[in-house]
Formats: structure tokens, C-alpha cells, sequence
């Protein structure tokens, strides 16, 4: 039944939802109202089991996680930031995370989808018949997810600093959690993207230390990713990066993630799938 449809015009149907979750909060936030938690999260919802189908089909076609280049980067970056904020969603049905969460996700899709250039090239079998190689990319990646939304709580304590600073507490920014609460909760994604961008360099060492030569420019990106986001962990930790210095190395840090993608699918040696394999609808 899912396959009468291509993955992207399910990944397209799925960037349709997380955008119209984004113009529907704009429109109660121009109206002066809150964004509709509920509505908001079941529009995020729907997106994203219509992203799932569509990554799970470019999973079957090929022949593994949909790891193969920039515009598949970009879709599991998008899907595994929902994925975090669908579980702990509903601690902050009262904030503006649903908001930020479905413009994030809107852009990463839309984005990727509509440069034709980054899904040009479809890899297949790009981990052979090694699940931990799989395993160790798959979850590099979800972590990037969890600093995408890292830079949400850190661009949303930004503005709640620029409320209380200007005396707007009124409209909009009154529906911002409080400044205590949004610091904590980036030291904690911080802690936890970290946690699993360690974990997969870990699993990938082991085998990288078999043949140095294996490691490529775009290991070393990752690895250098790895150091800056650990600075900022360790220095956050030891009170030298706070408040609006942390938020905006949290904003930058993931710009920098983003800009990787692509060194790091230029840096591949490509193996495509066949002509008839990556007809686009």
C-alpha cells in the first residue's frame, strides 16, 4: 500500500504538516493568542508518521539507513529532533517548543527537499552488511537531532533574556518558559546529544583504529564537532559559559553541525542506486 507512493512525496506530505503546525502558531501569535498546544501537537504528529513512512521506504530501496547523502542527512536530522520533542512534548505543552519545533522542522525538510542537487546521488548499501558501522552513523545523527533542539531551548532563552531586559513581558514572550527553566533544559539536551555523539564515535572507533586509513576528512569533522561540543559542555559545567554567551555558542555549534552534512557527503566515495531506483515524482 505505502509503496504506490515515492518516499519523497510522502517526505513532501510530511513537510506539509510540520508547516502548517509553524502557520498555525503564527497566526495565534498575530492574534495575540497562544498556539494551540494540542492542535500544534497532533499536526507535529501526523508529519511525522508520514516522515517515517517515507524514510522507512528510502530505507528499503537502499538497503539500509537512509544515511547515503546530504538531503537524507537533513530528513533524519528533522525526524529525530520530532522524535525527542514527541517524547518529552508533553512536559512542555505550556511553551512555545511545539512552535519552534515544527518551524525547525519545516525548514530542514522543505529545505532538502526542494535543493534537487543534495538527493542527486542515492547510495545503496553504504554500510555493507555491518550493523554497527549502521548503528554508529544512524546514531551521530540523532544526535545532531538533539541539538537541533538544543538551539531551539537556546534561541528561545534568548528571547526570554531580551523580555525581561526590554521590560516586554506582555504578548508572545509571556508564553516563554521562564529563563531558570530553559537553561536547565539546554544543559540537559547538551548533555544528552553529547552523550550519544560519544557513544557512536565510541562504536566507530573500534573500528576506524583497525585501518587508519579508513578515517577521512569527514571523521575528522565529526570528531572536531565532538571537541567543540565538549568544550562547551565542560566550560558550561565549570560556570565560565553562561546565560546568553552558552545560548548563542549552542545556536552556532549547530550551524556548524548543519554546514558538516554536506562536507561530510562530499567527502564520501559515492555507490548509487540504479537509474530506475532514484526516479523522483
Amino acid at each position: 500500500m505505502f509503496a504506490q507512493f515515492a518516499d519523497r512525496s510522502w517526505l513532501w506530505a510530511a513537510a506539509g504538516f510540520y508547516l502548517a503546525g509553524f502557520l498555525l502558531g503564527t497566526w495565534s501569535l498575530v492574534r495575540g493568542g497562544r498556539p494551540s498546544g494540542s492542535a500544534n501537537y497532533v499536526l507535529i504528529l501526523a508529519g511525522y508518521a508520514l516522515q517515517l513512512v517515507g524514510l522507512g521506504l528510502r530505507g528499503r530501496a537502499v538497503g539500509g539507513c537512509p544515511l547515503g547523502n546530504t538531503f537524507e542527512f537533513f530528513q533524519f536530522t528533522a525526524w529525530s529532533a520530532i522524535t525527542l520533542y514527541l517524547v518529552v512534548g508533553v512536559t512542555f505543552r505550556t511553551s512555545l517548543l511545539g512552535y519552534f519545533t515544527s518551524c525547525l522542522a519545516a525548514a530542514l525538510t522543505l529545505v532538502s527537499l526542494a535543493i534537487s542537487a543534495w538527493d542527486a546521488t542515492r547510495r545503496a548499501h553504504i554500510f555493507g552488511t555491518n550493523t554497527w558501522i549502521e548503528f554508529h552513523a544512524a546514531l551521530a545523527v540523532f544526535s545532531y537531532g538533539v541539538f537541533g533542539l538544543l538551539a531551539l531551548t537556546s534561541l528561545m532563552f534568548l528571547l526570554r533574556n531580551y523580555s525581561l531586559k526590554s521590560k516586554h513581558l506582555g504578548g508572545w514572550f509571556s508564553f516563554l518558559p521562564s529563563i531558570l527553566d530553559l537553561d536547565h533544559i539546554s544543559v540537559r539536551l547538551l548533555a544528552a546529544g553529547f552523550a550519544l555523539l560519544t557513544t557512536s564515535l565510541a562504536v566507530g572507533s573500534v573500528y576506524w583504529l583497525r585501518d587508519l586509513a579508513s578515517v577521512t576528512v569527514s571523521k575528522l569533522l565529526t570528531f572536531g564537532l565532538w571537541a567543540a561540543y565538549a568544550t562547551a559542555l565542560g566550560l558550561r559545567w565549570r560556570g565560565l559559559l553562561l546565560s546568553r554567551r552558552f545560548a548563542w555558542t549552542n545556536l552556532l555549534l549547530f550551524v556548524a553541525a548543519l554546514l558538516s552534512l554536506g562536507l561530510v557527503d562530499a567527502n564520501r566515495h559515492p555507490n548509487p542506486t540504479p537509474t530506475a531506483a532514484v526516479a523522483k515524482p
